[in-house]
């Protein structure tokens, strides 16, 4: 077997396995929540017989190992569930939630790559001068806030004083794309600031590696510009670190905007997520930490893949 193919099969085979380790975390999790489910959706005024029925309908009364695995087999065959608290099937309110953190993850990526990109490239050209130390101390400021306070802040000043973009980002089918991005323009620059200094910094180490090898000085002893040196040699060696870090923070884009769409009450998969924990609503909390879990592990494990394609090292080991 070639040598390039067998690092693949066992990147997907480590990623398979990490998914199943995932699922059974997040299902005993789950379990290992106190009090009683039932007694959390029905409340404190349910009857005997009404629990009784809900922890039946819930399977509360089998083994939790047996729930597991009737669980997993479900999420293989693509049935997730019905929700406890309305009735809905899972798998087509999760579609369109999942579309819209997707929506807004894309441009958020769309946004934050090529600039982080751009900043880094900038920061190796005007190493250890202003721009360099301006770059590095506004994007290691944003990465330091957390990013709920940043987006409080920017509502603040930015909708509520200026009027510039809306508070709340809420989407719909009916809206055109102009609205839609009109709508997501204050989540799309928080995900940005958040995810910019990583990415950028990466940026900046993978491309200062590079810079000290000795083609590197061949380059710049032929006369070359400095622009010429890192655009033609030094960025191209340094994009296997740039992608990978690129890729995890695309992952991070997609499963980590709970917290972004609680603030502009976003229609996506973390306000599910939220709203699902607060009602106890335990189906959809499996299947949107699933569903979370595979978005970060794929996103990984391409990452990795695209790493050995990018890097001959890694594609001819011996």
């Amino acid at each position: 077997m070639h040598p390039i193919i067998k690092l693949v099969v066992q990147r997907l085979s480590l990623g398979i396995l990490l998914l199943f380790a995932a699922s059974a975390m997040i299902f005993g999790l789950t379990e290992a929540l106190p009090g009683d489910a039932a007694q959390a959706v029905l409340g404190q005024t349910a009857t005997p017989e009404s629990l009784a029925n809900l922890r039946e309908e819930m399977g509360l009364n089998e083994p939790a190992i047996s729930r597991y695995f009737d669980w997993l087999g479900g999420i293989m065959t693509g049935d997730l569930g019905s929700s406890i608290v309305n009735r809905l099937d899972i798998a087509e309110s999760v579609g369109k939630r999942l579309g819209n953190t997707l929506f807004l993850a894309f441009w958020a990526a769309v946004v934050s790559v090529p600039l982080a990109i751009f900043l880094g490239l900038l920061a190796v050209r005007y190493r250890d001068r202003w721009p360099d130390k301006l770059i590095s101390a506004i994007t290691l400021t944003t990465i330091s806030i957390p990013e709920f306070l940043i987006g409080y802040v920017l509502v603040y000043f930015l909708a509520v004083k200026m009027g510039w973009g809306t508070a709340l980002a809420m989407v719909n089918d009916s809206m055109s794309l102009g609205q839609k991005l009109n709508a997501i323009a204050l989540p799309v620059l928080v995900l940005t600031l958040v995810v910019l200094a990583h990415m950028m910094r990466m940026t900046r180490a993978a491309i200062l590696n590079v810079m000290q090898s000795a083609y590197i000085e061949t380059a710049e002893l032929k006369g070359l510009s400095v622009f010429n040196v890192i655009a033609k040699h030094a960025f191209p060696n340094a994009v296997s670190p740039i992608v990978n870090v690129v890729m995890l923070n695309l992952a991070y884009l997609v499963v980590g905007v709970v917290v972004v769409e609680v603030v502009f009450v976003y229609p996506g998969m973390g306000q599910f997520l939220v709203d699902a924990v607060t009602k106890r609503d335990v189906p959809v909390v499996l299947a949107c930490g699933v569903i979370f879990a595979a978005i970060y592990i794929g996103l990984n494990m391409l990452a990795d893949i695209i790493s050995i394609l990018a890097n001959p090292r890694l594609r001819h080991p011996k």
